[in-house]
């Protein structure tokens, strides 16, 4: 694995955090079993893709315990993350046979607030990169579980520091920072490459003669709302990432008539505020915009009051299923992004929102009627 030279940046995609993990966690588990530390490694991505990293400092602390580490590259994408290691120590522990636990390490934040999709206490690996690197675990140790159990223990040495040029204390993800990752792949979304290239996927639509085109987040949004226009063609569909305003730009200039913007409640509540790049470097979400909406779509004073204490728009949707309110929250969440984009298509094109939950669900729909 090789990083980008001065020049070559701006389009090569790298490995995610839990990638990485999942990787050195994969050779440690080789060299507990067989005794030798690979000095490289292939694993699967929670893609499904095949890939191989290199290993360094692989070191056997006994027959018991073996660590392994692998160095992030995150392409080109400004990750604060890149060239961190990655250090997975496997150990034989005295567990249920074929159990492999997972447990977070130095430089790994601790959740310590609701609503991020982890329990208070828990370290800071998310679900996907989880599951990713107790398979690859599994795979790698084969018939070796059947009587045996395993602990994982993900490190990143001065991932304090690092965490520090994150939202993760701001989100009360304390110590550390987070093993995330839904694909295994970074893509540069912070990258003028990458703008340029939504707006040559505008005009690449509507030069196929489509007139509207469906603006997405990301890959899970537009899965999301691929499932939900089955029959729309495959390139009426542009992932902008955070470029919401690039987007929208290209769409005016290339001749769009009507835009369905698809995406989930966090990245709604920032086009609420109508800004042009949700990243959330460059915004930072007011939970008291979230929690006026969720009393607009009537919460009590005391669940108002949570929300805007909260830190995501994820606490804020819980506490209103949990109330009964979710479809009217979405409602209002997706009329506020409405009304957030407007001023940037200039009256000239027709804009519709979708709103939807974690898991793909269609809350709501606000706008021009659809086509």
């Amino acid at each position: 694995m090789k990083f980008a030279r001065k020049g070559e940046r701006g389009q090569r995609t790298g490995w995610t955090t839990g990638a990485c993990a999942a990787a050195a966690a994969r050779a440690a588990t080789v060299g507990l079993t067989t005794g030798t530390i690979p000095e490289t490694i292939g694993m699967f991505l929670p893609n499904g893709d095949w890939v191989v990293f290199a290993v360094v400092d692989g070191l056997h602390a006994g027959d018991d315990c073996v660590s392994a580490t692998v160095i992030k590259d995150a392409g080109d994408d400004p990750d604060c993350t890149h060239g961190a290691r990655m250090v997975a120590r496997v150990q034989r522990t005295s567990g249920v046979a074929g159990e492999v636990f997972l447990e977070a390490g130095e430089g790994v934040g601790r959740v310590t607030r609701p609503g991020l999709g982890l329990a208070v206490g828990q370290g800071a690996i998310n679900p996907i990169p989880r599951d990713n690197i107790i398979a690859n675990v599994r795979e790698a140790a084969g018939e070796w579980l059947a009587t045996r159990s395993l602990t994982v223990t993900i490190a990143v040495p001065g991932g304090e520091i690092l965490a520090q040029k994150t939202l993760n204390p701001r989100l009360g993800i304390l110590g550390g920072i987070s093993i995330l990752g839904t694909t295994g792949v970074v893509h540069p979304y912070s990258t003028s490459a990458y703008k340029a290239a939504v707006v040559q996927s505008i005009a690449g639509a509507v030069a196929a003669g489509l007139t509207t085109i469906v603006l997405t987040t990301g890959r899970r949004t537009e899965r999301f709302a691929m499932r939900h226009f089955p029959t729309w063609p495959e390139w009426a569909f542009v992932q902008m990432g955070d470029f919401v305003g690039a987007a929208l730009a290209g769409a005016l200039a290339h001749g769009v008539t009507q835009v369905v913007i698809a995406a989930m409640g966090g990245k709604l509540a920032k086009m609420a505020l109508g800004v042009a790049n949700t990243h959330a470097h460059k915004v930072a979400l007011d939970m008291g915009v979230v929690a006026d909406l969720a009393r607009k779509a009537g919460a009590s004073a005391d669940v108002v009051a949570e929300i805007a204490a909260g830190v995501t728009v994820r606490f804020a949707a819980d506490r209103m299923r949990e109330s009964g309110l979710q479809v009217p929250f979405y409602q209002e969440l997706a009329r506020a992004a409405h009304d957030g984009i407007l001023p940037m298509l200039q009256g000239r094109v027709r804009a519709t929102v979708l709103a939807l939950d974690g898991e793909g669900h269609l809350l709501a729909t606000m706008g021009d009627p659809l086509p």
